[in-house]
């Protein structure tokens, strides 16, 4: 009976609950770990998108015969370059839109109010009102509301600060070791893989290496050549806000499908409280900026989709921010896409040793 499959099989997995209880009764042990991993989370996550994006600048320097420390520090002269440029060419326009913004969000309610009171005394579209007459108020409390989530979400402003703080002195650091001996890490892992597993573990680890660095640059190419779209159309409509609003969009739309919908929201908003022409052309805008992205610039600069089906990426940013809230909408899809390559390769591996097992003859056993 001791040796029997089954009864193994059901003694580890008694073992294995009986770890997880008795870890559960000592977590608190565990506390300051957790504090310094959550501190440490968001620099981490943000070394690790900037080291896919810049390697191939740095394995680029080093083909031209230069030290990889001294490509780092190129990089690095050439971002404080951009920086210097931002500051003084794009800060100044970009704080006074935000400045406005702000100032003029408690007027916003009364725009959209003072809009839907138009659009019902007009002919033409007040028999889409009938029988909702409360609709322009419905919409002022929801908005309303929001604007009060806002507000109150500032006065966590000196939270907010500490951690950018800690992300700017810890950022550069990490990430200048990651450039300068992530190559190491590979070999370091596939030395904890069995010898007999090892070649299986190399070409997981160099899929896994693939895929994160084609989706993260891609994306950033795709993205922020969206935004300058954005930004060139909204110029040309006239809507306000315009760079502030474009610069809004880049990072909302690395979020799959749902980020394009949350970008379009303050769009349409302010596009609505200016007139509501406006607010249907800047709808146009970005759903043409949208359709130059996914249908000319993706198969260009991409090549290849991520074989995710768009319903099981919906699933996973939903899962991901219910359970890990912004953090995990914004790695759900790399972590799937991690354990979908994990999950296949082990899969081959098991459906390969089985195939082998059943040809293996009875004198070959022998």
């Amino acid at each position: 009976m001791l040796q029997s499959k089954y009864f193994r099989t059901c003694l580890s997995i008694i073992a294995f609950l009986t770890i997880l209880y008795l870890g559960s009764k000592v977590f608190f042990l565990f506390n300051p770990v957790l504090a310094i991993l959550n501190l440490l989370l968001v620099p981490m996550m943000l070394s690790g998108f900037m080291y896919y994006l810049l390697r191939p600048l740095v394995k680029f320097l080093e083909k031209h015969n230069l030290n990889r420390a001294l490509s780092i520090l190129l990089i690095y002269l050439v971002f404080i370059g951009l920086f210097v440029l931002f500051w003084i060419l794009v800060w100044p326009t970009l704080r006074e839109q935000f400045q406005n913004f702000i100032e003029n969000m408690p007027n916003f309610v009364q725009g959209i109010q003072d809009q839907f009171t138009k659009l019902q005394s007009d002919p033409t579209f007040s028999r889409f009102f009938k029988g909702d007459t409360d609709l322009s108020v419905r919409v002022s409390e929801y908005l309303s509301n929001g604007v009060t989530w806002v507000t109150n979400s500032m006065s966590n402003l000196i939270g907010v600060i500490s951690s950018i703080v800690v992300i700017i002195a810890t950022l550069p650091v990490i990430l200048y070791y990651m450039l300068k001996d992530g190559h190491k890490l590979s070999p370091i892992l596939q030395s904890l893989i069995p010898r007999k597993y090892r070649k299986e573990g190399q070409d997981i680890l160099a899929d896994i290496d693939s895929a994160l660095s084609g989706f993260i640059v891609t994306r950033v190419l795709l993205n922020v050549v969206l935004g300058i779209m954005l930004y060139i159309g909204f110029l040309i409509i006239g809507l306000p806000y315009s760079l502030l609003l474009a610069v809004i969009s880049i990072p909302l739309n690395f979020i799959p499908y749902v980020g394009s919908l949350l970008a379009a929201v303050p769009v349409v908003i302010v596009g609505f409280i200016e007139s509501p022409s406006m607010a249907v052309w800047s709808l146009v805008i970005i759903v043409i900026a949208q359709q130059i992205q996914d249908n000319v610039l993706s198969p260009i600069i991409y090549g290849k989709s991520l074989d995710v089906h768009p319903l099981t990426t919906v699933v996973l940013v939903l899962v991901g921010g219910d359970f890990f809230g912004i953090i995990g909408v914004l790695i759900a899809l790399p972590v799937y896409m991690i354990a979908k390559i994990i999950f296949l390769r082990i899969y081959e591996i098991v459906i390969a040793e089985r195939v082998e097992e059943i040809h293996i003859t009875p004198e070959e056993k022998l």
